[in-house]
């Protein structure tokens, strides 16, 4: 099943819980968390808080990115906010293994997060840990950016070595995702799509996610 997860980094703040519960009833699967330090990425975002705040008006489950230095010190944090995942971006952790040990630990799901120059290789001893991987499609900091469009052969390339190693995991692709390219990127192998800008700047959420699924089951 293909999952639908509107980033929240592009709704409207001072509404946050009407634009939340407006995705969810426009279809939304997830509902996608970035969190910034202004270290790791040059933008500072949202923390454990917001989390909270986001968890009090959905039910829906919510994947918090980190995309910050030390993330250990705050994964504590961000499952008491409610977190149903959490995933963390391969260059921040030194010993990532023991970083997707301490998420499971915790009882939800661990991500690993690869950005734009990362190479698959960084996952050959990890991939069996980890729940879900996320593919930046963009360079990590804002939202609005263009796709990269090698983030297809990325996305190819770690579905054959998930098929390979015969696993379940799921592959999260992030940046850049439209109407447009929705089908493409389905097609390369991505199960779960978080969209900004393209659902919160859009007039209708629902008639955008339909058109989202419309879109992959075509492709």
């Amino acid at each position: 099943m293909k999952l639908i997860a509107p980033s929240i980094l592009s709704a409207d703040f001072t509404i946050l819980g009407n634009e939340i519960k407006a995705v969810e009833n426009a279809g939304a699967d997830w509902i996608h968390v970035d969190v910034m330090d202004g270290h790791f990425v040059p933008n500072i975002t949202m923390g454990p808080f917001i989390v909270s705040a986001v968890r009090r008006v959905t039910s829906l489950p919510i994947d918090v990115h980190l995309m910050i230095e030390n993330p250990d010190c705050y994964i504590p944090d961000f499952v008491n906010a409610g977190a149903s995942m959490i995933s963390v971006q391969v260059e921040t952790c030194l010993h990532l293994n023991r970083t997707l040990q301490m998420i499971k630990e915790c009882r939800v799901q661990a991500g690993v997060v690869l950005n734009p120059s990362t190479a698959l290789c960084s996952l050959e001893f990890v991939l069996e840990y980890a729940d879900y991987v996320l593919i930046m499609s963009v360079n990590p900091g804002f939202g609005g950016q263009v796709f990269i469009r090698n983030s297809l052969d990325k996305l190819r390339d770690l579905r054959k070595m998930i098929q390979d190693r015969d696993l379940s995991t799921l592959i999260e692709i992030d940046g850049g995702i439209s109407e447009k390219n929705i089908a493409e990127v389905s097609s390369a192998g991505a199960d779960v799509f978080v969209a900004g800008s393209a659902i919160f700047g859009s007039k209708d959420y629902k008639k955008t996610i339909d058109a989202f699924r419309k879109k992959i089951e075509e492709g």
